[in-house]
């Protein structure tokens, strides 16, 4: 018959029948009935013919109470081994079931996140759609901010097997997400930049408003007609009658004398040129300005590439392609130079106590610009130099 109960006292398992008298009799009463065992006697310790009951620390294995008092005398022991067993594998549920909750209250913040990049996306995707670029500056201010996103590597969590697909998915999703926004506010960003390129920005009114834009140039020597002797940290270029001993750069003007600066324009840049002597050119011009070609056409303003003012000691003459204008203006020895390229704005002035505009040009500039100085005199030691403002 099947074993239905085992004794620890008696060392045997019984059957339904043999086990009765354990219920009936009173001198079963102290008797331990346990499940039945295959193993009962594996249980049993071998060396006094008692059950193992206590768990010896020190060796690591089932002991008996007699194995106590001999053998493993003086060790490190506990009685009811399996109740501290089933204890630590309570606590393990109980981690098991905090990790699961905790892993559960992530998903749900990531869902939620995701939901409102989705939303996010929507809008961005609409507003960029405009193409009206007064409609899309009505409609920017109207964007919501993004909410901080949840940063879930500073979350300590060890995530259930079961979890790591739900959690790899989720990231995924993310990571696309989060790059189709950052392209969105990419293309935002290059849209504001065309808005404020096509929308007409008003010119500084004040000195201190035009020195907010000032930018350090310098002139570059590899440009420098020979008899042009640069000083000041090649920010001064001063004619004498000497040529200088310098290479034979492709870059170098041969026939005028002039110079252009090494840095190149292409934004909002104002800046100043002192100068003294008879006769000296304050321009602009693009860098593909021919350098040895005939007298007067590789000039700064007798071409397409360069614009020119030409100040002397009683009058100033704007010159571009050919064209002279005459400025009406008061003569003064520092002239202001404002360039917004974009808008494609050429502002000269005349700097004293004051600042009087004397001439505007409103074109479309093709090309990087450069700063140039044409010192343009019989008489040598006139000098051409851009001023520091900064």
């Amino acid at each position: 018959m099947k074993a239905l109960k085992s004794c620890l006292v008696c060392l045997v398992s019984y059957c339904e029948k043999h086990i009765q008298p354990h219920y009936d009799s009173p001198a079963f009463e102290k008797h331990e009935l346990v499940d039945p065992s295959k193993n009962l006697q594996e249980n049993i310790s071998s060396s006094h013919d008692e059950v193992m009951k206590m768990f010896c620390r020190t060796d690591q294995q089932c002991i008996c109470s007699l194995c106590l008092m001999d053998e493993h005398k003086g060790h490190d022991t506990v009685e009811e081994a399996r109740v501290e067993q089933m204890k630590k594998k309570g606590m393990i549920r109980f981690q098991h079931e905090t990790e699961v909750s905790r892993v559960k209250e992530l998903q749900e913040k990531l869902d939620q996140e995701i939901t409102e990049l989705k939303r996010k996306d929507a809008e961005l995707k609409k507003i960029s759609d405009i193409e009206d670029h007064i409609q899309f500056l009505q409609n920017y201010p109207s964007l919501s901010p993004l909410s901080e996103s949840t940063d879930s590597s500073s979350i300590n969590i060890r995530p259930l097997r079961y979890f790591e697909d739900v959690t790899a998915a989720e990231s995924e999703v993310r990571d696309k997400l989060q790059d189709v926004l950052r392209d969105t506010w990419t293309n935002i960003s290059l849209i504001v930049t065309e808005v404020d390129v096509l929308l007409p920005q008003p010119e500084p009114k004040t000195r201190a408003d035009f020195l907010k834009n000032s930018c350090e140039i310098t002139l570059d020597p590899n440009t420098a007609h020979r008899q042009l002797l640069l000083s000041e940290g090649n920010r001064k270029a001063k004619l004498v009658g000497q040529q200088q001993r310098s290479s034979s750069h492709p870059d170098r003007f041969t026939n005028e004398f002039q110079v252009l600066s090494r840095e190149s324009l292409t934004g909002r840049c104002y800046w100043e040129v002192e100068w003294r002597g008879e006769v000296i050119y304050v321009a602009v011009s693009y860098k593909n300005i021919s350098r040895a070609c005939s007298p007067i056409v590789c000039r700064f303003g007798w071409n397409d590439k360069s614009w020119a003012l030409r100040c002397d000691k009683k009058s100033y003459t704007f010159l571009y392609n050919d064209i002279q204008t005459v400025v009406p203006g008061p003569v003064s020895s520092r002239v202001g130079v404002y360039l917004d390229h974009r808008a494609g704005t050429l502002s000269f002035y005349s700097v004293s106590d004051t600042m009087t505009l004397l001439h505007r040009v409103q074109t479309t500039f093709t090309q990087p610009l450069y700063a140039g100085l044409l010192l343009h005199s019989s008489s040598f030691g006139d000098t051409a130099e851009l001023c520091k403002l900064k």
